[in-house]
């Protein structure tokens, strides 16, 4: 088992930023892919950024330029830096983690832009 422990969210202005932060504990052994998916009210979950073992990253193209994942293999943390942040970014963001076939969900952090 792998837990997923999010922080970082809050309530920011437009154009404000905040950083989110993914500390994985449990099993952590083999845990290869790391990523931060969102989901708004009313919409389906939808992957934001993506980060490999080995650094290798992805972006959904509606926060490129202006999202950052990051990962400390060192703490087991995956971050998430965001700037510029628009009112459209509000959502609940959750942390994933996958493991040997299996996937893993931190409980979540509701991150809030207002306009």
């Amino acid at each position: 088992q792998v837990q997923l422990v999010e922080s970082g969210g809050g309530l920011v202005q437009a154009g404000g930023s905040l950083r989110l932060s993914c500390a994985a504990s449990g099993s952590i052994a083999g845990i290869n892919g790391m990523g931060w998916y969102r989901q708004a009210p009313g919409k389906q979950r939808e992957l934001v950024a993506a980060i490999t073992s080995g650094g290798n990253t992805n972006y959904t193209d509606s926060v490129k330029g202006r999202f950052t994942i990051s990962r400390d293999n060192a703490k087991n943390t995956v971050y998430l830096q965001m700037n510029s942040l628009k009112p459209e970014d509000t959502a609940i963001y959750y942390c994933n983690a996958g493991r040997m076939g299996y996937h893993y969900w931190g409980q979540g952090t509701q991150v809030t832009v207002s306009s």
